[in-house]
């Protein structure tokens, strides 16, 4: 039984730590960068985006909302949608 319980609680808290990590920023788009895959927000914070995102159906101006994590002084973005 604590073969397995001890598995189940790291992988557990693992999920935990990170949910508590993930972030949440809206704002309008100031600048996107596709050659470094970034987007800057009006309010100056730089989100950098997978490879796999679509930047390009993104415009300057437009209101969006980021959800995030910071991982070694970058926040990364995992998932961007326009907001209203």
């Amino acid at each position: 039984m604590r073969k397995i319980l001890i598995p189940a609680v790291a992988t557990a808290l693992f999920a935990v730590v990170s949910i508590a990590n993930a972030a949440d920023a809206t704002g309008v788009i100031k600048s996107i960068d596709t050659v470094k895959d970034t987007v800057t927000l009006a309010d100056g914070a730089t989100y950098s985006a997978p490879a796999s995102m679509k930047l390009s159906s993104y415009k300057v101006g437009q209101k969006v909302a980021i959800t995030y994590t910071q991982s070694n002084g970058k926040m990364e973005v995992s998932a961007m949608k326009p907001a209203s």
